[in-house]
């Protein structure tokens, strides 16, 4: 294997897991793993250009953040073999999990598109502030007052007040994040 490769393949393994549940939260399981591949295939692609160190991370998620932005563009003209459209089938009888999650995706779905990418990106994908900005394509400085003002305006969200004021009911490990703040800065 040469020098090459190896540095692709390490780079694949230090990276597959958190694309890949980047792309889950924002497509279908079987999407998320053909836009997966398709991350990787743009960048043995473009290996050459790939930056250097932490920026090809970055790099990658901004290529997997357009793809899924031309996914969903794509999606409703997608018909199924037999001609007729995707319709997915809720599930049978939802969980209280389910519930709080729907009303988390809900309040989320309140925010500006951008809002809601840095939102998630320093809340569920864990990355900076400074490196989410970098996936958007904004300044960090930006970045950081659009995170502040969109948690102030999810904790003064009334549906989201609700699951955090209900002591019976517990939010979503990953949710309470939403309206606290990132950790990192």
């Amino acid at each position: 294997m040469s020098d090459e490769q190896a540095q692709f393949e390490a780079l694949f393994l230090d990276t597959r897991a958190p694309l890949l549940a980047y792309l889950t939260r924002r497509a279908s399981s079987e999407d998320a793993a053909d836009l997966l591949a398709e991350v990787y295939l743009i960048a043995w692609r473009r290996r050459a250009d790939l930056p250097s160190g932490e920026e090809r991370r970055l790099w990658l998620y901004g290529v997997a953040r357009r793809l899924v932005v031309a996914h969903h563009r794509a999606v409703p003209r997608r018909p199924v073999a037999s001609g007729t459209d995707v319709v997915e089938q809720p599930p049978a009888s939802p969980t209280t999990d389910d519930r709080r999650g729907e009303v988390v995706r809900l309040v989320l779905e309140t925010l500006s598109d951008l809002d809601r990418e840095l939102v998630t990106l320093t809340t569920w994908d864990g990355l900076s502030p400074a490196e989410a900005a970098r996936i958007v394509g904004i300044t960090a400085g930006t970045a950081r007052v659009r995170l502040h003002r969109a948690r102030g305006r999810l904790a003064r969200h009334p549906r989201l007040r609700e699951l955090l004021d209900d002591p019976d009911d517990e939010l979503p490990a990953d949710a309470a994040p939403l309206v606290a703040g990132s950790a990192r800065g």
